[in-house]
């Protein structure tokens, strides 16, 4: 399509299009017959060759202001999903500043083009839904009277990354106040699926089949106590495509499992669904100094705004993740 000032455009555009939901997006369009625009930075987290060819895929690193503005004014899309980020709590420790120049910086970049564009163009007014974290909840987490966790609980994130996310989620929320940017802040709790990498699910469906190709001889383990909501990646997707649809500008929702598992009853999915016992080992630098007791979130305001139901049942995402490690490992 072509907008009054003959730009071409693409309605959709995913930053972060090579992570693994931002590759679980895509696939949603691509499966429709649709063209998006999505990004990848140097080193993805996904193998770009598995997607590369499902969308208009450009590198892109969100820190570069004039590559952000310029892709968002020449395509001048419709929906955002601002996706990109440094996600990962322990490099966030390592790396703070350059957690908060992607997280914070990338979050900017994409509010100031849109608030540029509108110089020109007024009408340009498109929806923008920032990938916000559960981590954001950090200690209150912690209290048991907190759980399941909705939108009102304190913001108390516990290491760099939470505190980028708050800021990133803040950041969305003053945009849409002072500009009218039409925002859309999505608290994400622990969610996973094939091409996920450096969750507990993934690593342990990972070293699962390292050890099927007997590669490894054993199966290196944390904390097996500890007790987290996990939530499919397509269910994920759903939540985000339809809150682009009915969620409320300038509002918050989490998106969060109804079903709470303990650490160990991954390892005994992943037993049942290949059949065989694991040789597994506690390896104390997999313990955490403070791991969450237990991660769970309230997500009954996106079910009233959207309806989202969950799908997926942890069993049926285990061995899609184990068929998918088997084929490329």
């Amino acid at each position: 399509m072509a907008d009054t000032n003959n730009k071409v455009t693409l309605p959709v555009f995913i930053t972060g299009g090579c992570g693994m939901v931002g590759t679980h997006l895509v696939d949603h369009y691509h499966a429709k017959g649709e063209t998006v625009l999505a990004t990848y930075y140097t080193h993805p987290t996904t193998r770009l060759e598995e997607s590369i060819h499902k969308a208009h895929y450009v590198p892109c690193d969100v820190r570069d202001k004039a590559t952000v503005d310029k892709l968002i004014d020449e395509y001048r899309p419709e929906i955002i999903f601002h996706l990109a980020a440094q996600s990962y709590p322990t490099v966030s420790w390592e790396k703070p500043v350059e957690t908060f120049d992607i997280n914070v910086n990338g979050t900017i970049h994409v509010m100031e083009a849109i608030k540029r564009i509108r110089k020109t163009t007024p009408s340009y007014d498109p929806i923008v839904l920032i990938a916000c974290s559960s981590a954001e909840y950090g200690s209150s987490l912690l209290v048991p009277e907190n759980l399941p966790a909705n939108e009102d609980v304190p913001l108390l994130p516990l290491h760099p990354y939470g505190v980028s996310k708050v800021a990133q989620d803040l950041l969305g929320y003053q945009y849409f106040m002072n500009d009218g940017i039409r925002s859309i802040r999505v608290r994400i709790f622990n969610t996973t699926g094939p091409r996920k990498t450096n969750d507990v699910v993934s690593d342990f469906t990972k070293r699962t089949v390292l050890w099927e190709k007997q590669q490894i001889d054993k199966i290196t383990v944390g904390n097996l106590h500890t007790k987290r909501a996990i939530t499919d990646v397509r269910d994920l997707i759903s939540a985000l495509l339809l809150l682009s649809e009915k969620g409320v500008a300038g509002d918050v929702y989490n998106v969060c499992g109804s079903s709470i598992y303990e650490i160990q009853d991954i390892v005994k999915i992943i037993e049942q669904v290949i059949g065989k016992t694991l040789a597994t080992e506690t390896d104390p630098q997999l313990l955490r100094p403070t791991d969450e007791p237990i991660i769970w979130g309230d997500a009954s305001k996106l079910i009233a705004a959207t309806g989202w139901q969950q799908t997926y049942a942890l069993e049926t995402t285990i061995k899609d993740m184990i068929d998918y490690w088997r084929t490329i490992l």
